[in-house]
């Protein structure tokens, strides 16, 4: 088993940055992809940014690119996601989610934070 404990949201004003912090423990080398998603109740969860333990491969969401940063510290399983330029649009909660297929897909991931919240008001 794998559990990821995510955390770092809030209430942020537009434009304004928050870092999520995602720890992993247990069996971490059963994956080797690491994901951000957010959720709006109601909407389907959406993919945010995915990187690989070693850090040496990374994808983002158009709609994230060049205002988010994702990064890992490997020798403490930690995930970071740097949140830039922050849109009201973007209040969700935002999950960080392990596994080991390169994918865009929730459903390609076997292991899931419990979400962190944050708020951007309009």
């Amino acid at each position: 088993q794998v559990q990821l404990v995510d955390s770092g949201g809030g209430l942020v004003q537009a434009g304004g940055s928050l870092r999520l912090s995602c720890a992993a423990s247990g069996r971490t080398w059963r994956t080797t992809v690491i994901s951000w998603f957010r959720q709006v109740p109601g909407k389907a969860r959406e993919f945010v940014a995915q990187t690989t333990w070693s850090g040496d491969h990374s994808n983002y969401a158009d709609s994230v690119k060049g205002r988010f940063a994702i990064s890992v510290e490997n020798g403490q399983n930690t995930m970071y996601l740097q949140m830039s330029n922050l849109k009201p649009e973007e209040t969700a909660l935002y999950s960080c989610a392990a596994g080991s297929t390169f994918s865009s897909e929730g459903r390609h991931y076997y292991y899931w934070g419990q979400g962190t919240q944050v708020t951007v008001p309009s």
